[in-house]
């Protein structure tokens, strides 16, 4: 699959029939353009996110390293505790019991980060699962807030940090 960035610049309608949509593209999509045209294609379309830089996530992992060496934990322990920790990360849902199982095993599948907590639900035989998203669907605001985190976590263990300029700086290259 490709991606690229680009912009909606316009929308043709016409009632009762198909839209057309004008986009400009950064990047050459006339090979893809060749392969594809003349043949139906699924289409998304989103609000572009600027991936994280390799610094600012390898910072992050960097000091979980460090956390986990201190407290004598695996590192992706660290890691889900700290997804745990912070907001806007997850989703509940109540599923039958005999469901639960199973989500929480499909949902684990998406990566290390993706992480499925049960308890009782009210409803008779039903559990309500959170659902935590792995850091790789953080927006800029989520990863700035577990990489906060993590900086937390390895002061109070009189682990050594980057200065607060660093860090910012490694947030501001991922910025939208």
């Amino acid at each position: 699959m490709s991606r690229w960035k680009g912009r909606i610049e316009k929308l043709d309608t016409e009632a009762g029939r198909n839209q057309t949509i004008t986009l400009s593209i950064d990047g050459d999509l006339r090979e893809t353009y060749d392969a594809l045209k003349d043949t139906d294609v699924s289409v998304e379309i989103k609000k572009y996110h600027a991936k994280r830089s390799l610094d600012a996530n390898g910072y992050c992992w960097v000091l979980m390293d460090k956390i986990a060496a201190e407290l004598r934990i695996p590192k992706v322990e660290v890691y889900r505790s700290l997804i745990r920790e912070i907001g806007g990360v997850s989703e509940m849902v109540c599923v039958r019991e005999d469901g639960a199982e199973k989500l929480v095993s499909a949902w684990g599948e998406n990566g290390i980060g993706w992480i499925a907590d049960t308890m009782p639900s009210k409803l008779p035989g039903c559990l309500n699962v959170i659902l935590y998203y792995g850091s790789s669907t953080y927006d800029t605001r989520q990863m700035s807030t577990l990489i906060d985190a993590a900086v937390e976590l390895a002061k109070s263990l009189g682990i050594d940090t980057a200065t607060p300029e660093e860090i910012a700086k490694y947030k501001n290259e991922w910025r939208i």
